[in-house]
């Protein structure tokens, strides 16, 4: 159940990147595809984000963590990439600032959502 709660405070941050960034774009059936985009960055934020944060360890240290912002665009536009990929799913991120801006979006929408959740202790 808390990871269902958890794709879905994903994919609403997306939708909200989506509406708000102008810059990030998705065609047609908007809200299924901004669905099955939160499940790739579901994913990438499980299995290669750690990846990311560890080899940037000294990048992180020395920009005291704001490097940690580029991590972010990162994966959100590798989430794009994969969607449109495999899936076939017109999600696109048009360059590195509205990759930037939405990934500060996804992060800051899905920490305000996450508090508003009942905590599971």
């Amino acid at each position: 159940m808390r990871l269902l709660i958890r794709w879905l405070v994903t994919a609403i941050a997306l939708g909200v990147a989506v509406a708000i960034v102008p810059g990030i774009h998705v065609e047609g059936d908007g809200p299924l595809y901004v669905a099955v985009t939160a499940i790739v960055l579901g994913l990438i934020n499980a299995f290669v984000r750690p990846l990311l944060r560890l080899l940037s360890c000294p990048l992180v240290l020395l920009t005291l963590g704001l490097f940690l912002l580029v991590i972010n665009a990162f994966t959100l536009w590798l989430s794009a990439q994969i969607a449109q990929s495999l899936f076939g799913i017109p999600f696109t991120i048009d360059g590195f600032l509205p990759a930037l801006v939405g990934g500060v979006i996804v992060s800051v929408v899905s920490w305000g959502l996450n508090l508003l959740l009942p905590d599971e202790k």
